[in-house]
């Protein structure tokens, strides 16, 4: 299925993982833009290999997409990618939206969505200077897990009912309009600004857990890279990655 303006779509009513999919096709010699979305995983994952539950009613998708634009350069669409989630979940008329950086979506302060995005190599020996990106989303309209480090939701639980194609639909036109504004990157003040005005907690205490350290202090602002800033005693700290958490919201261990 072709969807307005050759953007591909493809379904699938079970796979391992729509991320490995688009790199599978990248690998094949695909450049899309095309989304891929199944019904359900049976190896989804989040980020830091996490595993990513996949029961049917939920959405889960990967947009194969070539950026055209450096890699370094390539890292803002995690930031790209938020707003059209958020945009998408947005027109649901849920209400308690928020960004939580670097790219989760919540509702009233419980994960509902998240993206991981992974290089997707073309085949091999072809040698091709501009990035081509597998952008998974996973976001739980359906039901939510129970053994995640941080509390998750589902929209269903907030009396939203849509399926995942609707949603997807929806996501595809915010994606588009949100690459627009991002413009290859010439448009990500733009970008940042937007994010830090859907922001949880900004200007409030945060926590930063990193794989050596975990950071306490006052939640800033994005620095021009999109780089988390806080506050931490007399000290300003600028992360590039690690786990967020609020002082509402504490921690909790998986099962």
């Amino acid at each position: 299925m072709v969807w307005p303006g050759g953007v591909g779509l493809h379904h699938f009513a079970d796979i391992d993982s729509t991320n490995e999919e688009a790199r599978r096709m990248a690998a094949a010699g695909a450049r899309g833009p095309a989304w891929i979305y199944a019904d359900t995983q049976s190896a989804g994952r989040g980020r830091r290999g996490r595993a990513w539950m996949s029961e049917p009613g939920n959405l889960f998708c990967t947009h194969l997409f070539a950026p055209q634009c450096p890699m370094p350069k390539a890292a803002e669409m995690s930031f790209v990618t938020a707003l059209a989630v958020f945009d998408a979940v947005d027109a649901t008329g849920i209400h308690g939206l928020a960004l939580k950086w670097p790219n989760d979506l919540l509702v009233d302060g419980a994960k509902v969505s998240g993206i991981l995005i992974e290089s997707a190599p073309g085949p091999a020996g072809h040698r091709d200077e501009d990035p081509l990106l597998a952008i998974g989303i996973g976001i739980n309209i359906a039901r939510a897990p129970d053994d995640t480090p941080y509390p998750a939701t589902s929209l269903s639980a907030h009396g939203m009912s849509v399926t995942p194609l609707a949603l997807l639909t929806e996501l595809a036109t915010a994606f588009i309009a949100r690459c627009a504004q991002w413009d290859r990157g010439a448009g990500f003040a733009a970008i940042r600004r937007d994010w830090l005005a859907r922001a949880r907690g900004v200007g409030g205490a945060i926590t930063v857990r990193l794989h050596d350290r975990v950071i306490e202090g006052e939640f800033l602002s994005l620095d021009e890279d999109g780089a988390l800033e806080i506050r931490a005693g007399d000290k300003i700290e600028t992360i590039s990655a690690g786990d967020v958490f609020f002082p509402d919201i504490a921690p909790r261990e998986a099962k």
